[in-house]
């Protein structure tokens, strides 16, 4: 069954909202502030004490400090790490001396070259993605042919394209934020479909 991930989360809101839904994992985007979805250390605490338990949470950073990585992973805030920056295989290295979670690196995919790389990331897992995260647009998924690393699928996936995505790609994972939202703010009937479809979508389907 391929795994979801929602992503973004900012509100007392959307945890309820999540909480209800049950994906496998949510995000968390920490110390990013060109986004909007930008969310201080202090929020992810107070919001991570609201999730439930089988939800896994995972705080993504953009070349963000080590130190205050590993802070939250120690006080038990986060579960998994996500890098959506320049972060190198050494940078990989350096945050493992100090964290023993996850770590999924994300990469942006535009050329096979581009999934060369990512496949040689020493990131536990990869994450592939447009551009630079939250843009809501798909990048072209035939790039990925012949890719035989497990990977989390990103990129403008939203309840209606996620079962010819699921049944064409076979993913590991998939991660939606503004797939899920409604005038740039999570909606809960859109969350609660994505699980849904990602639970039930049959994967042997060929589109």
């Amino acid at each position: 069954m391929t795994k979801i991930k929602i992503c973004g989360l900012s509100r007392p809101e959307d945890i309820r909202y999540v909480n209800e839904a049950k994906p496998d994992f949510c995000g968390f985007i920490i110390g990013v502030p060109r986004s909007r979805r930008n969310v201080s250390p202090e929020t992810v605490r107070t919001l991570r004490r609201m999730l439930h338990k089988e939800i896994c949470p995972v705080g993504v950073f953009v070349n963000g400090d080590p130190q205050i990585i590993a802070t939250l992973v120690w006080d038990g805030t986060l579960s998994m790490v996500q890098l959506h920056g320049q972060e190198d295989d050494a940078y990989i290295a350096a945050l493992r001396r100090e964290i023993t979670v996850p770590i999924i690196k994300a990469f942006s995919v535009h050329s096979r070259e581009d999934v060369q790389r990512a496949e040689q990331s020493s990131a536990d897992y990869i994450l592939l993605d447009h551009g630079k995260g939250g843009t809501g647009q798909t990048f072209e998924w035939s790039l990925l042919h012949g890719l035989s690393r497990p990977y989390i699928l990103a990129g403008g996936l939203n309840p209606e394209n996620l079962p010819a995505a699921i049944g064409r790609l076979r993913p590991w994972g998939v991660d939606l934020s503004s797939g899920v939202e409604t005038d740039e703010i999570k909606d809960r009937n859109k969350i609660l479909a994505a699980v849904q479809v990602a639970r039930t979508t049959d994967m042997e389907v060929e589109v």
